[in-house]
């Protein structure tokens, strides 16, 4: 499982992107990746996704 910080978190649009603790490119969160209300600057863990327009956060949960 990787690691990081939320960068940014839209309720309203139900997406955002995770900045890695192991820095990297930010990767795409969408809603339905989580469980858990997403806030800027939340500690979590998560598993990475291939999608056709590139990475994506799954299985999101505050760490």
């Amino acid at each position: 499982m990787a690691s990081g910080k939320v960068k940014f978190f839209n309720p309203e649009k139900g997406f955002g992107f995770i900045a890695p603790d192991g820095g990297g490119e930010d990767v795409f969160v969408h809603k339905s990746g989580t469980q858990a209300a997403l806030y800027e600057d939340d500690k979590v863990t998560y598993e990475v996704e291939q999608t056709p327009k590139g990475l994506s956060a799954v299985n999101v949960q505050k760490a």
